[in-house]
């Protein structure tokens, strides 16, 4: 699954690790999600996109 979860993290100046902790998973998880390496479960796509004031699919989409 694609992202743009580095882009929305890099515009709000967060590390990964800040943001890892703002969603309470470890900081290999978001790097694993930008990588795209790793899918979120919901809950924590609704986590990160609540974060970020976005709807899931305005960070995460699927290939065409």
């Amino acid at each position: 699954m694609k992202n743009v979860l580095h882009v929305l993290r890099a515009e709000r100046r967060l590390s990964q690790d800040d943001l890892a902790k703002l969603v309470d998973v470890s900081r290999q998880t978001i790097n694993a999600i930008e990588r795209e390496k790793y899918d979120p479960s919901l809950p924590l796509a609704l986590k990160i996109g609540k974060v970020f004031s976005k709807k899931v699919e305005e960070i995460f989409f699927l290939e065409k």
